[in-house]
């Protein structure tokens, strides 16, 4: 039996982009050099992490997010996962934790303008 701690992101100093694991079936391969910007909020215990892509938005909610935040700002940040919910207490406390991760496409997040003809 493995006593390795789960994690849910990586870090490596040759990396050129990050790998993004949806879910089991689906995974995202984003390029550093498309990298916009990131926001990290903290709501109390539970924080939020937008990581903005030319083509993408990622965002996280979990804890602990900085050091991923730092990672990225790096430009190390390898892999990204949610942790599944049955390996969350085996985490180290101060490790960071990602509970959820949603990707939305830029084209769907840009808003019509009114009336719908652009």
């Amino acid at each position: 039996m493995s006593t390795k701690t789960p994690e849910c992101w990586a870090s490596d100093p040759n990396a050129r982009a990050v790998k993004i694991e949806v879910s089991a079936e689906q995974s995202l391969l984003l390029p550093f050099d498309q990298f916009a910007f990131a926001e990290l909020r903290s709501e109390g215990k539970d924080q939020r992490l937008r990581l903005v892509f030319a083509t993408h938005e990622v965002a996280l909610r979990g804890y602990s997010l900085r050091r991923i935040e730092t990672t990225m700002q790096r430009m190390e940040l390898s892999f990204l996962m949610a942790l599944p919910g049955n390996q969350r207490a085996l985490v180290t406390e101060g490790q960071p934790v990602v509970l959820e991760i949603v990707v939305t496409e830029a084209e769907k997040q840009q808003a019509r303008p009114p009336g719908g003809s652009e």
